[in-house]
This record gives C-alpha cells, sequence and structure tokens, in this order.
C-alpha cells in the first residue's frame, strides 16, 4: 500500500520532525508545492485534493482557513491547536483508552495533541476514570520543555551565546493547553498550570503534586501505580513504572522516540505523591504522534 502525504506548514519545526519520519517509512509520498506557491490558496487545495491525508503545521487561524480551503472529504491531521476540543474532531493521543485508535483510525478529521497537554492527560486520565481523582479536584501542573517547542524566537534566543538557563512563562495563567487538559482528562476545574523551558533542545517533564489524604479513599502510590500499568496495558508505547519511584529524572532520556513514561514518587509519611510524564516534546508531543495518527489513519502502513 501507497499513500500520498501533503503537509501545509512543512517548513515549521513540527512539519520538517514529521517529513524527517515519513521520508524513511516504505510506501510513503511526500507532496511538496513549490516555494514560489506554497501560499496559493490553489496550488494548496490542489495539494489537499490528491492527498491521501493533510497535515496542518500552521498557525491557528491559518488551520481555521485550511480546513475551509479543503476539499470535500478531504483528510486533515491538525498538528494546531485550532481543533482539539472541536465538534467533529478526534484527539489524536492514540493510548487515550482501548477504543481511541479505532476512532482515529476512521476519521476524517484528527487533532494532534499539544506537548504539555500529552503528559497530563496520560497521568490524570486514568486516575479520573478509575474513581482516584474527582472531576473538581484542586491540581496544580508543572512542566518543563526543551526550547525547541517555543518557535523562531526562543530557539534563537537559547542559541544564542548566553541564552538563559531557564524561564517560566505563561504567567498569565491561560496556557492554550488548558482546554483540551481539562476536556480529554476529564477535568471540571480548572487546574494552575505553571510551564517553563530549560536551556536544553528537546525533551519534556510534566509533575502535578497530590494530597493523597484529600483523594477519595486516600489511595496508597502503589494503587495509583498500578492504575496506570492496568489503563496503560494496552499501549506499547507508555512506559509506567512499578511502585514508587526515587531516583532522578532528566527530561531528555526519551529524545527521538515515540514513547511516554509515567513516574509515581511519594513520601507515605506525609500523604504527599508527584506524578510524573517524561516524553519528547518533538516526539511522542509533536511529530511522533503525528506519524503514529498519520499510521492508524492509512491503515497502519
Amino acid at each position: 500500500m501507497s499513500a500520498r502525504i501533503f503537509i501545509d506548514g512543512q517548513a515549521g519545526t513540527t512539519g520538517l520532525g514529521i517529513a524527517q519520519r515519513l521520508r524513511g517509512m516504505p510506501g510513503i509520498e511526500l507532496i511538496t508545492l513549490e516555494e514560489a506557491h506554497r501560499k496559493e490558496p490553489k496550488a494548496r487545495a490542489e495539494a489537499m485534493a490528491s492527498a491521501d491525508v493533510t497535515v496542518l503545521c500552521l498557525p491557528d487561524d491559518a488551520a481555521r482557513e485550511a480546513v475551509e480551503l479543503a476539499p470535500p472529504g478531504a483528510r486533515i491531521l491538525d498538528a494546531s491547536t485550532a481543533h482539539r476540543i472541536a465538534p467533529g474532531w478526534v484527539y489524536g493521543f492514540a493510548e487515550l483508552d482501548a477504543a481511541q485508535p479505532g476512532k482515529i483510525a476512521a476519521a476524517t478529521r484528527v487533532a494532534n495533541p499539544g506537548c504539555y497537554a500529552t503528559g497530563a492527560i496520560a497521568l490524570l486520565h486514568p486516575l479520573i476514570q478509575a474513581g482516584m481523582l474527582p472531576h473538581g479536584q484542586h491540581l496544580s501542573i508543572n512542566a518543563v520543555s526543551g526550547y525547541s517547542g517555543g518557535g523562531k524566537v526562543m530557539i534563537a534566543s537559547h542559541e544564542a551565546t548566553n541564552g538563559p538557563a531557564f524561564e517560566l512563562y505563561g504567567l498569565g495563567l491561560a496556557h492554550k493547553h488548558i482546554p483540551e487538559i481539562m476536556v480529554l482528562s476529564g477535568l471540571s476545574r480548572r487546574p494552575l498550570f505553571v510551564p517553563s523551558v530549560g536551556h536544553f533542545a528537546q525533551g519534556m517533564l510534566v509533575c502535578i503534586p497530590l494530597f493523597l489524604d484529600q483523594l477519595p479513599g486516600s489511595p496508597t502510590p502503589y494503587e495509583i501505580s498500578e492504575a496506570y500499568r492496568e489503563h496503560y496495558d494496552h499501549a506499547p508505547d507508555i512506559i509506567t513504572h512499578p511502585g514508587i519511584y526515587g531516583g532522578t529524572l532528566e527530561p531528555d532520556a526519551l529524545n527521538d522516540t515515540n514513547q511516554l513514561e509515567i513516574f509515581v514518587c511519594a513520601n507515605g509519611a506525609f500523604d504527599h505523591a508527584v506524578l510524573i510524564a517524561r516524553l519528547d516534546n518533538l516526539g511522542k508531543g509533536a511529530s511522533g504522534a503525528a506519524v503514529q495518527n498519520l499510521k492508524l489513519m492509512l491503515g497502519d502502513i
């Protein structure tokens, strides 16, 4: 089986990452437009019409315009934030539950998840489904990412001589990933989310602290760990570490993979726990997830 893929916005970080991964796959033909025509509506519409799937790697408003431009029946995978909780779109986190891969495979419109959201949803959704974490729980989410996910200005800043060692950002507490975190994890109360960027190119850690004695039934860290193991039993790319983790964690251990690791760290004397997800912000958090979704949409070629 062969498939034709058009990446609208291939020059950006995610688009380049997807193209690089697809070039190494047999049976894939990439549709490319000459530089002079890559922003022309007619040329883009023709490319969409000839593609088996179009991948949008565009700013949100441009992604919405591209969907309007697409011919009837065109299958679209959108890597922007524009359609992640929009009606008629399937969320492209294949590990959400056992039914999600089938939903992605059958969809004509798939929204690729955000990088921080992937880690947060991977941690929260299983516990809410299991009844261990209330929908209205007060939560804070803290995360650090490599600078490669921050766009051209941030990348240039960190790659310059004496670039910043560490940056907090999103301090208006309205990060664009919060809506999808809430909807896909099942939260009814808005979490307090503080993202940050370290002076390293790739990798990500997403951390959620919990007071265990405030949760229904006061679950133990081992019960939480087991809930993750059971939930992700169907998901080979999700690595759940059993029991309590007590070592150190570097954010870049999964770089250039489509894997995600889950750790439960805890101190039983204080009923404190921290849930941690580790992933590559350019892999499972972006291009890797997009290629995974493309394979599902194309029949896992």
